[in-house]
């Protein structure tokens, strides 16, 4: 979590907790306001926290919080600390699905590439954690994806779902480095998709690799948000 005189990014986990932490590194701000001090961060500290006793949470147990003060020389180093803790998601599709998806996983500990064949279905902004690809033929970007990429297809045309999906079987028996490949739709398409992908020399062990329909289970709602939050969960439990 990140604590500015006026502003919090992120979280600790909420509670009397952050709160005290809040307060302590606020008073550590105060102690470095001076001009000298100004050139350099505030003192780096740890703070130890019995939840029980001294926060009065039901929890107990001890919490140690490191103190670290930063400056604008050290934002270089926390975005990439950032973004190597941020999980690989790619999102193929622009539709109403795909642009609900990405104001959920807009807030969530992802890197996300966003392609589509059409360039102009990307919106003006989008999410820090979100890069948007222009692709065509669109499946050629599977290729450059990251290893241990997540993969979601939900494209506005069948046949380009079904192009992704065969780039993504290939790289995976290849590589075997994308560990979630996602096909939206019914039990039906899916269906059909094995079908057409047997006829391009894929079989069982591939069909294994795809999770089709998306979403966790239980979840019967078909507006666009909905989806959104039942895909991005089955992520997190990805």
């Amino acid at each position: 979590m990140a604590v500015t005189a006026n502003a919090i990014v992120g979280t600790v986990g909420g509670g009397h907790l952050e709160h005290e932490a809040i307060r302590l590194a606020r008073a550590a701000l105060a102690g470095s306001t001076s001009a000298e001090a100004t050139l350099s961060a505030p003192v780096s500290f740890e703070h130890r926290y019995a939840l029980g006793p001294s926060l009065g949470q039901c929890c107990g147990g001890v919490v140690v919080l490191g103190f670290e003060g930063i400056t604008a020389s050290d934002l270089p180093r926390l975005q990439a600390q950032t973004k190597a803790h941020a999980q690989a998601v790619a999102l193929f599709g622009g539709g109403h699905v795909g642009k609900a998806l990405i104001e959920v996983l807009g807030r969530l500990p992802m890197s996300v590439l966003w392609v589509d064949s059409r360039d102009e279905i990307f919106p003006d902004q989008v999410p820090a954690n979100v890069r948007c690809e222009h692709s065509d033929p669109v499946q050629q970007a599977v290729w450059d994806l990251p290893a241990g990429c997540h993969v979601l297809m939900m494209s506005f045309s069948h046949a380009e779902d079904l192009d992704i999906l065969a780039a993504c079987l290939q790289r995976a028996r290849q590589q075997q480095d994308l560990p979630y490949i996602g096909l939206i739709g019914s039990e039906t398409k899916w269906a059909t998709f094995r079908h057409r992908l047997e006829a391009k020399g894929f079989g069982p062990t591939d069909f294994d690799r795809v999770t089709c329909p998306i979403g966790v289970p239980g979840i019967a709602g078909k507006q666009p948000e909905v989806i959104a939050v039942a895909v991005a969960a089955q992520l997190l439990q990805a």
